[in-house]
């Protein structure tokens, strides 16, 4: 069974599973194809759309091409908690499929991204251009590593940052950052369980930033580099909610910069982290999720303080 990881950081807690959608008690075994048919009639309850896309709560609109659709915060939801058994998440305000066709919901060689919204503020770009990455991923592979003793004492895979499967970029002119991570699993015996691809996009605004956060094999990397363009040019926020529409007289700022949200999405405000977006990208496959505490290796790469 291959592992797949979610875009967050730190000490990971995993949740495995593989069994199918509505399986019954451990003493009353669902048959595969009493599976099949409750799964099928699942994806035959979703309500896809396409073309222009409100996202509500987020104050930003898709505007999706032929071929792409989008499920809503509810269905969304229940995706990640009935159909690949999740823990329940109610600030998830959709899913972008690379489909119009919702059985893409059960193809492993197949992309989607959970939209989630981060309304801290807007978060300054100064530090874009002055950011070392190299370093950057030094600071997370070290922090990943320190971790790992205690996700296998839990009895959790142990995980690598290999390192950067797509270097983190910054758009100035549009305020879009994308990034994706090559990471890898080993259980306690060292035996290799796969390796995941995360791809990262944080669309930037005036009262916060969308979150877009995809997975899939990285075997897919090709086509996943393909398509995550589109999808940047399909979401914005609307009118007088864009980064431009930011008034420092008014408007709340983030207590973190660019660099904050490469490194994990935390919020440099009264200690706490930023809740990251969370998904499974396949059928019957292992979600792993959580927040790593960078202290103070974070303050000293990225030159701040904590705020009170």
């Amino acid at each position: 069974m291959k592992t797949r990881l979610l875009p967050a950081l730190g000490l990971l807690a995993a949740f495995a599973w593989t069994s199918p959608l509505l399986a019954a008690p451990a003493d009353e075994p669902a048959s595969e194809e009493a599976a099949s048919t409750e799964t099928e009639a699942f994806l035959q309850s979703l309500h896809p759309a396409t073309g222009n896309v409100a996202i509500p709560g987020a104050q930003a609109t898709l505007k999706l091409e032929r071929g792409y659709s989008f499920l809503p915060a509810k269905e969304a939801q229940d995706v990640l908690t009935r159909l690949w058994n999740n823990p329940p998440d109610n600030e998830v305000l959709g899913m972008i499929l690379p489909s119009e066709d919702t059985k893409v919901l059960l193809d492993d060689k197949a992309w989607a991204v959970v939209v989630t919204f981060v309304d801290e503020g807007y978060v300054s770009d100064e530090d874009a251009a002055k950011i070392d990455y190299n370093e950057m991923l030094k600071e997370m592979q070290a922090s990943a590593k320190d971790d790992n003793e205690e996700r296998l004492k839990q009895g959790y895979p142990a995980v690598e940052l290999v390192g950067w499967a797509e270097a983190p970029h910054y758009d100035a002119s549009t305020h879009k950052l994308y990034w994706a991570r090559n990471l890898r699993f080993k259980k306690a015996d060292g035996a290799d369980e796969g390796a995941s691809l995360n791809y990262d996009i944080r669309v930037l605004g005036r009262r916060g930033y969308l979150s877009l956060n995809a997975l899939a094999p990285m075997d897919q990397l090709a086509q996943v580099r393909a398509d995550m363009p589109k999808v940047l040019e399909m979401t914005e926020f609307n009118d007088g909610e864009r980064y431009t529409d930011y008034n420092a007289k008014t408007d709340k700022a983030a207590a973190y910069g660019i660099g904050a949200l490469v490194a994990g999405g935390i919020a440099a405000k009264a200690g706490l982290f930023a809740k990251l977006g969370a998904i499974l990208l396949a059928f019957k496959k292992v979600l792993v999720a959580g927040v790593i505490a960078l202290g103070a290796a974070l303050a000293k790469l990225f030159g701040r303080k904590k705020a009170e």
